[in-house]
């Protein structure tokens, strides 16, 4: 930067330095698309910098006009600019219009001026910038996230589609079962009608589980808040075995529990927790489903897990984790042949909807062990997974008090 008090200046350094100001202003103009000009509308006398040519698609020798301005301006938006015009206000001006070019096309630009306060001799200076790319980018932004939020949509409506199909298989199998057994009854001679007669009732008690499921995964995949109640988690575990335990017996596994009596009630959906419980019960059955050299072991454990929480516990002899273990609870990823992939990924998304956590962990020995624990209260969430390692053995024999199955 060279001052006017330093040695050396002079008037051809002067005018050096207003050059090449004048270059860098006239490129700064055309990099941003941007026209300054300045109107006297009392002598309509109007300049205007060159990269106005360029914007109002004349040829670069020709030099723009205010009559020529006008006559670019949209059809459409020439009574708001006029009125604009004989109205400028005082401080800065901003807004934008569409101008209609001799070849049909259509310029979006923003004009920004200011007027001198002297009536009289009114100026109005300001500059016009061509914003069509930058409006034809945001639109383009815009349907892109439209056109991704319509995709994330069908995508949350086949995982939901997904999930209800996981979850309703089990009690729609019950159903039919339930009903066959009932006919068979009905048919004996003589009928068994007080057979008959408890069969139908679980046909319901199946056919209202199956109901139950769709209404709370909708609600889970909508995002509403948990509808607690008064849960004893250890009677939701036995139910998940007792519903599971016909076919944990005829695929010869073993079951043990360790449910603790030292669990505070909880507050949660007993629903759901039926649901993630029998899930991890069937996904471990499925996993020792092809085991031959060592016994097919299933151990289901409760405990408190710190102050206000409680932890459940699936222990398997199966075949372990897949790697990489971090895919487990991804949507539609599994590991069998006719799995869905989806199950886990319901789990987890019940057990965090509860304030919880829900991970796996391999074994020391043969298989692996899936745990989730939960607040009493969903208000408090888990802060981080209570693993208890004592736990993560199979082969480790039951405790005193420990149901056999």
């Amino acid at each position: 930067m060279v001052f006017a008090d330093s040695p050396g200046y002079s008037a051809a350094s002067a005018a050096e330095h207003s050059g090449n100001a004048g270059v860098a202003c006239a490129l700064g103009q055309w990099l941003s698309a941007t026209a300054a000009f300045t109107w006297q509308p009392a002598s309509n006398d109007f300049s205007a910098s060159a990269q106005l040519s360029e914007i109002l698609g004349l040829k670069s020798s020709e030099r723009p006009k205010f009559t020529t301005l006008l006559s670019r301006v949209h059809p459409e938006d020439v009574a708001a600019f006029r009125a604009r015009l004989a109205h400028p206000g005082a401080g800065d001006i901003t807004y934008e219009l569409r101008l209609l070019l001799p070849d049909r096309t259509i310029r979006l630009v923003r004009v920004v001026w200011r007027a001198t306060s002297d009536a009289a001799d009114r100026e109005i200076q300001g500059a016009i910038q061509d914003v069509t790319q930058l409006r034809e980018c945001e639109a383009a932004l815009a349907q892109a996230r439209s056109d991704l939020a319509y995709a994330a949509r069908v995508m949350s409506l086949g995982a939901l589609s997904a999930s209800i199909a996981h979850e309703i298989k089990q009690p729609l199998s019950g159903i039919i079962t339930n009903a066959g057994t009932c006919l068979r009854m009905l048919a004996a001679d003589p009928p068994d009608f007080a057979g008959a007669r408890e069969t139908a009732r679980r046909t319901l008690r199946d056919g209202n589980r199956a109901s139950a499921v769709i209404t709370r995964l909708r609600a889970l995949f909508t995002q509403k808040t948990v509808s607690g109640e008064r849960v004893d988690l250890n009677e939701v575990a036995q139910e998940a075995i007792t519903l599971a335990l016909g076919d944990l017996h005829h695929r010869q596994i073993t079951v043990r529990t360790q449910l603790s009596e030292e669990l505070a009630p909880l507050r949660a959906d007993r629903i759901q927790l039926h649901q993630v419980i029998l899930n991890l019960i069937l996904n471990a059955a499925d996993a020792m489903a092809d085991i031959e050299d060592h016994p097919r072991q299933l151990l289901i454990c409760t405990q408190p897990a710190g102050p206000d929480r409680v932890q459940l516990s699936v222990v398997d002899t199966g075949t372990g984790l897949p790697a990489p273990e971090t895919r487990l609870f991804e949507p539609f990823y599994t590991t069998k042949s006719d799995g869905m992939g989806i199950g886990l990924s319901i789990s987890r998304a019940i057990i965090e909807s509860h304030g919880g956590r829900l991970w796996a962990s391999a074994n020391q020995g043969p298989g692996a062990t899936f745990c989730f624990c939960i607040p009493c209260n969903p208000r408090n969430p888990v802060p981080a997974p209570a693993f208890d390692p004592a736990l993560a053995n199979s082969t480790a024999p039951a405790r005193a008090g420990a149901a056999l199955w």
